[in-house]
């Protein structure tokens, strides 16, 4: 499959709830799920495999608590510990205000479950379990308020916790590990079937090594919470924990070096070629397209002025640009996206976070902005025949 900068765009999106939590609406990184015909349904066909394997070294099995939330069929669904997809609902809030959807893990060795068709979450929390509420969305349907570490208001924030994404569906499995919001819980993806493969594995040393890196990138540092979790900077900016205008500088250069010369994109629907005019980045190719002087905010969440909608033109044009914001690599003189790794963030100014998250897997890969699938560097894999998958909590 094309890099998701050239194909539909879909990034996942979450609606503003109370107390600053997440009211879940998950559409995954990597795909819109395909809408599928009935109601919530048993695992019985379709049912995918799922294995959770527990290598974390820091916490037994009996303490590690799993979370398969999500949507089918625009409806909240999540899954229960014998695979069934069972509907959220408000009566599932206990005595404390919140719902018990943790599955356990096995007394020991592996877990083994198995994933319907949806598109949700696979979370996983260490030590505590998660507190997670039913409520009634705007539209008077049932939904669930996901956790959203980075607020430290949220009932979540002292809780250990993680998450990968995925859409399951009659085309295939589509799945990532992802710390577009935060890095707390190491842990990686396989996916077997018509291929074998593994993605999000962090070294040895990893997680430890993207918390001192992140410690010493001056305006970052803030966002380092103890040793529960590092939040983005997009949301340390509405925090208040990080600089509004930190990319205001770069994002300046590139204006005004744009003034004067083309700035080339290539896409799957063509080669757009721009130019700055009176204030707008302009492109002329297959499509007119302009983006007015984003914020820096609107660089760290590829979001505001460099929206992407699924349009086929602005939104793959729009990820470039969020991509070579957040990789300092826009005034390379190379045409965009720039493929090589090996000059990202090379810039004083760039995105220090997606630095340290992508220096500490094996492969080089992680999910550390929106649109870190441009040119493919997302911890990303996709497989339209799988026979199943497994997460792994690799060690601290």
């Amino acid at each position: 499959m094309a890099p998701r900068h050239q194909r539909p765009l879909g990034r996942r999106t979450f609606l503003t709830a109370l107390g600053g939590t997440a009211l879940a609406a998950p559409a995954l990184a990597a795909l819109a799920p395909r809408a599928l015909a009935g109601p919530a349904r048993s695992a019985a066909a379709g049912a995918l495999p799922l294995t959770i394997a527990n290598d974390s070294g820091s916490f037994d099995n009996a303490s590690v608590h799993v979370y398969i939330v999500g949507n089918q069929d625009g409806a909240q669904v999540r899954v229960t510990a014998d695979g069934t997809l069972a509907p959220v609902s408000v009566a599932d809030n206990g005595t404390d205000g919140f719902t018990d959807y943790a599955i356990p893990l096995a007394g020991g060795g592996e877990t083994r479950l198995s994933l319907p068709y949806m598109s949700g979450r696979i979370y996983v929390s260490l030590g505590q379990k998660l507190r997670l509420r039913a409520v009634t969305d705007g539209d008077g349907r049932p939904a669930l308020q996901y956790p959203a570490g980075w607020v430290s208001s949220d009932p979540n924030h002292p809780v250990l916790h993680d998450c990968a994404e995925f859409t399951y569906n009659a085309s295939g499995m589509f799945c990532n590990t992802t710390m577009v919001d935060m890095f707390s819980v190491p842990m990686s993806l396989r996916l077997t079937g018509a291929q074998d493969q593994t993605t999000g594995t962090v070294r040895d040393g990893g997680r430890a090594a993207v918390f001192d890196a992140v410690r010493q990138a001056g305006d970052f540092a803030r966002l380092v919470v103890d040793d529960t979790r590092v939040i983005a900077p997009g949301h340390g900016l509405d925090a208040g924990l990080f600089p509004a205008d930190y990319f205001a500088p770069a994002i300046d250069e590139v204006w005004d070096v744009y003034g004067g010369k083309d700035l080339t994109v290539a896409t799957d629907a063509g080669t757009f070629t721009g130019r700055v005019r009176d204030g707008r980045l302009v492109f002329t190719g297959p499509a007119s397209v302009s983006f007015a002087k984003p914020s820096t905010r609107d660089v760290l969440f590829c979001d505001g002025a460099l929206a992407a909608p699924n349009d086929g033109t602005t939104g793959p044009v729009a990820a470039v640009l969020g991509a070579g914001f957040n990789r300092s690599v826009l005034l390379s003189g190379a045409p965009q996206p720039v493929t090589d790794a090996g000059s990202f963030y090379a810039a004083g100014i760039t995105n220090h976070y997606s630095r340290a998250v992508h220096a500490a897997t094996v492969d080089g890969k992680a999910y550390g902005f929106a649109f870190d699938d441009v040119a493919g560097f997302a911890s990303y894999i996709q497989d339209t025949a799988p026979a199943g998958l497994r997460l792994t909590l690799t060690p601290f």
